[in-house]
């Protein structure tokens, strides 16, 4: 395919060298992608990020297990669409977009993204590009958790561990809409923020409280470890626990009578759009905690995984003000 050649061949992004923390990003010029066939080039505006994303395998290797090293993270983004790669449909150059790249391909933390097209969906008129790219991994993961491996029905009740972070605001919104009774638990800095998104009650992390409240139909681990391992007793027997952390012990599901899984997030164009139609009609809202230019992208990683940044941090790639 003939590039557009009013752009640039090069751009500024996020890369890392080695492996290692996020002291090892470096903000840099980088060729600018090529969009493959089904791909979208994207003009990124904002992007986020999963603060342990640099530790992922998938972030370093290609799908074929090849090192594809120097790598740009990020695998949420909100942007415009700049070309279109061969026999790619149902997109045009200048629509505005959100959606997730693929983990073992560069991500969003760049001037420009080439991400497939089926991964995409049209921006919420609601929102900015900022509070959209807040939006695609962290509520299509709330979104499975809830209703593809929860199942969660109407009149349920549901406890979200670590409900002030990015998933966990999904979370909450997302099952109060859904008729369920939300019970949030997280930091004590959450707690105004929880409830306000519709949480009908807040519970801390400490071991008494979460033993205090009554049975749940639906756990949604977001923090794992000694949190998930607490919080097998809060669950009815035929009920059920989803981890996207770590997978729960078979033993202790079996001896709690509970149905308990783990998944990784999966890209969806319709639950994307389904999203992206909630926030438009007022249902859901991004929380976005703090706001960072793409060349403080390292920075950003830090402070995120310090803790007390609620919902998500996002990377200003234009300023749309």
């Amino acid at each position: 395919m003939k590039m557009n050649t009013t752009r640039p061949e090069t751009m500024w992004a996020l890369r890392m060298h080695e492996r290692g923390g996020s002291a090892r990003l470096t903000y840099e010029e980088a060729d600018l992608p090529s969009p493959a066939m089904g791909d979208v080039l994207v003009q990124v505006h904002a992007a986020s990020f999963t603060p342990t994303e640099l530790e992922w395998p998938s972030t370093w290797i290609d799908r074929s297990g090849r090192d594809r090293r120097p790598v740009v993270p990020g695998h949420e983004m909100s942007g415009v669409v700049a070309d279109l790669g061969f026999g790619t449909s149902g997109v045009a150059r200048g629509d505005k977009v959100l959606g997730i790249t693929d983990w073992y391909r560069d991500g969003a933390a760049a001037e420009y993204v080439a991400v497939e097209a089926r991964n995409l969906t049209r921006l919420p008129e609601a929102i900015s590009h900022v509070e959209s790219a807040a939006v695609p991994l962290a509520c299509l993961t709330a979104w499975q958790a809830l209703f593809v491996h929860g199942t969660l029905s109407t009149g349920q009740r549901v406890l979200v561990l670590g409900a002030g972070g990015g998933v966990g605001t999904f979370a909450v919104q997302l099952a109060r809409w859904a008729g369920g009774h939300v019970v949030g638990s997280g930091r004590l800095w959450s707690r105004e923020l929880v409830l306000d998104l519709g949480a009908d009650e807040f519970v801390g992390m400490r071991r008494l409280e979460l033993e205090g409240i009554d049975p749940v139909d639906l756990v949604v681990d977001l923090v794992g470890g000694e949190l998930l391992e607490r919080s097998w007793s809060t669950v009815k027997a035929g009920g059920r626990l989803v981890s996207v952390v770590e997978p729960p012990a078979p033993d202790a599901a079996e001896r709690a009578g509970v149905r308990a899984s783990y998944f990784i997030v999966e890209p969806d164009r319709v639950q994307l759009a389904e999203i992206a139609r909630l926030i438009d009609a007022g249902k859901l809202r991004p929380v976005v905690g703090e706001v960072f230019d793409l060349a403080d992208g390292a920075k950003a990683f830090e402070v995120k995984r310090g803790g007390g940044v609620p919902g998500k941090a996002v990377l200003r790639v234009v300023n749309d003000a």
